[in-house]
């Protein structure tokens, strides 16, 4: 069972059959994520089928919605995923996304603190990742915020919009969180 993590302003929550025009503007828009997270067009039907398979919550990863409270209004989507190619690790890589109308307004670093407190609170995950564009600063100060420690740059991590793309990756360990 999911725990609905929530704070004042929001909740994250599992997707729903009325939430898939938000999972289809994903895969569609290319400003719904920002030019960061763009992976470029895909078939929605690819993110149907992962909804209708385990709505977006497995063993391996999950994708939880960010909803403004009182509204029912999704801002963005908050994830998870196996840090190791053998996911029996305890290691999981977060990531979070906001569409552009919500974006600015300390909404990602709730989110995501909301995603790390459950992950440290309801799993035996030890050490939690995120990795992030080098010129993603709003990111960058979002994971600092949360006590996220910058470990170091992966150069020519992808090939992005036509140019290679470094990253820098951030870590935080149990032990850490307060």
């Amino acid at each position: 069972m999911l725990i609905a993590p929530r704070d004042d302003r929001l909740h994250l929550r599992a997707f729903t059959e009325d939430d898939l025009p938000f999972l289809d503007r994903l895969c569609t828009d290319i400003d719904a994520l920002g030019a960061h997270e763009w992976p470029g067009f895909m078939d929605v039907r690819t993110r149907r089928k992962r909804w209708e398979e385990d709505g977006y919550i497995g063993t391996q990863s999950a994708v939880l919605a960010v909803v403004l409270n009182g509204e029912d209004t999704i801002a963005g989507i908050v994830s998870w995923r196996a840090g190791r190619a053998d996911g029996a690790s305890m290691v999981r890589e977060i990531g979070c996304g906001l569409l552009p109308e919500h974006r600015g307004q300390g909404l990602g670093t709730r989110a995501q603190r909301l995603l790390v407190a459950h992950l440290f609170g309801y799993t035996r995950v030890e050490r939690l990742e995120a990795i992030t564009d080098a010129e993603n600063i709003a990111e960058q100060k979002s994971l600092q915020r949360i006590g996220f420690q910058l470990e170091g740059v992966l150069r020519h991590r992808n090939f992005q919009h036509g140019t290679w793309r470094d990253h820098q990756i951030y870590s935080i360990l149990r032990g850490e969180w307060s």
